[in-house]
């Protein structure tokens, strides 16, 4: 039986991309109401603890109460980390204060830091005064430091060895010790006030001879640091320089802590994540939303739609300008959505492009106007193009040259305030430190619309009418 569910798991891992198979998880929740938790154990056995995160949140909320009290004498804390708050707070609840304080105590520092970060104030002393002393100060020290900053990425376990000690020491020093990380990829070198001189990589150090002193090895090259540093601003150094880990030091500059590439995975993705939801005119709090209550999701999502309202009447205020003009010619009412809509569409091209030029550095004040003169040219480009091919299209469609030029023209004009809006605003937002992945679409349709409906209806009502 074993087997099998074994040979299942590997299908399922080489065929959709170590994701659950539905029948899986489907089996699960039947074996759970069923009541065998000798079965359920069995079939859940070996998963890693990111797929067990994945159980949870498909299960409901009832089977999840169920597979947590099935699992409890062997729930693996590396899950907690994995799930969403609001199936993290389910989890919670259905271990009690006391498993889960001893769960988080497992965890390593910079972990557990992250999963205390999101319990409320209450529910976060509750599990702290059931903690050891020195895990809760260590939460509480991590804690500290800004959301958003190195001090609260980093994992407080390293490995630090002085600068003359040789290959040999440092290697019965790690077999010996009982504190070791448990997953590293340098050992820092520091000096008698403890401030790092660099890193040896351990690739490096164990094909080094025993003799061999550590301060003859490290790399001179890894700056470490600061606690107050921005963790954008870290994950922006392990992409420049390569990095799978660096020192984090305090205002003196002594070493208190390591950040690793996994954590910058992390980072890498929310963020990422982050901006595609506040494209979309979603909060970031929505990333659990597929958890969330009804009327939360709701809320969360209720102010961009108002402010998307408002632009909608500023166009529509546009439209009705030409009111009569629309009355006297029908074809414009069926024109003019494809104006504005092409315009936009470009427009969120070019935005979507600089939004990630902006999050990677790769555009700033010193390439901004090669780029904008880029982006504009490629919008009259694609204006030109657009404007043969509707022009010709209006023509055969409504035989009136006279409303295939209004309509050419607009596209021209739209597509070419298109390109060089979807540079300019989020290059505008930036500077007036404003995120332009949450405004900056509002903001370019807007324009697009506005421009494209008046262009376009104005044209008409000068050359057809």
């Amino acid at each position: 039986m074993s087997d099998s569910i074994s040979h299942r798991k590997l299908t399922v891992e080489t065929e959709e991309s170590f994701g659950l198979d539905a029948a899986f998880v489907a089996e699960v929740a039947t074996t759970l109401r069923a009541g065998n938790r000798a079965r359920v154990k069995e079939l859940v056995s070996g998963l890693h603890y990111a797929d067990m995160a994945d159980l949870l949140e498909r299960l409901d909320s009832e089977d999840r109460k169920l597979l947590v009290e099935t699992i409890r004498d062997e729930f693996n804390a590396d899950v907690l980390p994995e799930l969403a708050e609001v199936v993290r707070d389910e989890v919670m609840a259905a271990l009690g204060f006391e498993d889960f304080a001893a769960a988080l105590a497992e965890l390593d520092s910079d972990d557990a830091v992250y999963v205390s970060s999101k319990l409320s104030a209450e529910e976060r002393a509750q599990v702290a005064a059931r903690m050891p002393q020195a895990s809760r100060m260590l939460i509480e020290q991590g804690l500290s430091y800004a959301e958003s900053s190195a001090g609260r990425l980093m994992q407080r376990e390293f490995v630090a060895v002085p600068n003359y000690w040789t290959v040999g020491e440092t290697i019965d020093y790690m077999r010996a010790v009982q504190t070791l990380p448990e997953k590293f990829y340098a050992v820092f070198v520091v000096d008698p006030r403890n401030r790092p001189q660099g890193m040896v990589e351990l690739s490096r150090l164990l094909r080094s001879k025993r003799p061999e002193r550590m301060k003859d090895l490290f790399d001179r090259d890894v700056e470490p640091v600061a606690l107050d540093m921005d963790r954008e601003d870290v994950a922006f150094l392990f992409k420049q320089r390569n990095l799978v880990s660096v020192p984090v030091v305090d205002k003196s500059g002594r070493l208190v802590g390591q950040i690793t590439i996994d954590d910058i995975v992390d980072v890498i993705e929310e963020e990422a994540q982050e901006d595609i939801l506040k494209m979309a005119g979603v909060s970031n709090t929505e990333v659990s939303s597929l958890y969330n209550a009804i009327i939360r999701t709701a809320n969360s999502r209720f102010p961009w739609l108002f402010i998307n309202l408002l632009t909608a009447f500023l166009a529509s205020a546009v439209v009705g300008m030409f009111e009569e003009s629309i009355a006297k010619l029908a074809a414009l009412a069926v024109l003019m959505p494809i104006v504005a809509g092409m315009g936009g569409n470009a427009g969120t091209q070019t935005l979507a492009t600089a939004v990630r030029a902006l999050a990677t550095r790769e555009l700033d004040s010193s390439n901004a106007l090669r780029i904008t003169g880029k982006e504009l040219f490629v919008g009259m480009i694609n204006g030109l193009l657009f404007a043969a091919i509707v022009g010709v299209i209006t023509y055969v469609w409504f035989d009136d040259i006279f409303l295939a030029i209004a309509i050419g023209v607009a596209m021209f004009v739209n597509l070419t305030v298109a390109g060089l809006s979807g540079i300019v605003i989020p290059l505008m937002l930036a500077k007036f430190n404003l995120d332009p992945a949450a405004s900056g679409g509002v903001f370019l349709t807007t324009v697009t619309d506005v421009v494209g409906f008046f262009t376009f209806l104005g044209l008409a009502a000068a050359i057809v009418l």
